[in-house]
């Protein structure tokens, strides 16, 4: 099997960052790019939270939350991923699970690396991950997220 691209997914939770390790690996063995994805939640579909708030309001707030998206996956990807012979950041709109499964064909993505869960994740296996696992159409390494042991 030929490994070129592995999309790493994150949320931006520190168990996100817990995956980083496998992907540095994985791309150095293989000599692939690094993709890196962050999904934005598209606040346009939701009811109002605490009363109405203007229509117009929600491209400002869209636009915000991808500018500091840009901003977080820049900080990630010069911290972490300077060793790696290519990464190629992606922000999408969306749910997560839903644009994780639609860049794996865009890109042709040949192995997804994730963290079984994100920053809340009480159980074994996130929901996101639990969804890419069962529908992925590539091989996806779930780096498994340890509680931490008080001491």
């Amino acid at each position: 099997m030929e490994i070129k691209r592995i999309l790493w997914p994150t949320d931006f939770s520190g168990n996100a960052e817990k995956a980083i390790p496998y992907v540095e690996s994985l791309t150095r063995q293989y000599d692939a790019e690094i993709h890196v994805l962050y999904v934005i939640q598209d606040i346009a579909h939701h009811e109002s939270w605490y009363g109405e708030f203007g229509k117009n309001h929600i491209p400002e707030l869209m636009e915000w939350a991808h500018k500091s998206a840009t901003q977080r996956l820049n900080q990630i990807c010069d911290k972490y991923l300077e060793g790696c012979p290519l990464y190629i950041r992606h922000i999408a709109i969306g749910d997560p699970a839903e644009e994780i499964l639609k860049l794996i064909e865009t890109e042709k993505i040949d192995m997804v690396v994730m963290a079984s869960h994100g920053e809340k994740g009480k159980y074994r296996f996130g929901s996101v991950t639990e969804k890419i696992l069962k529908n992925s159409p590539v091989p996806v390494t779930a780096v498994p997220i340890l509680p931490d042991i008080p001491a």
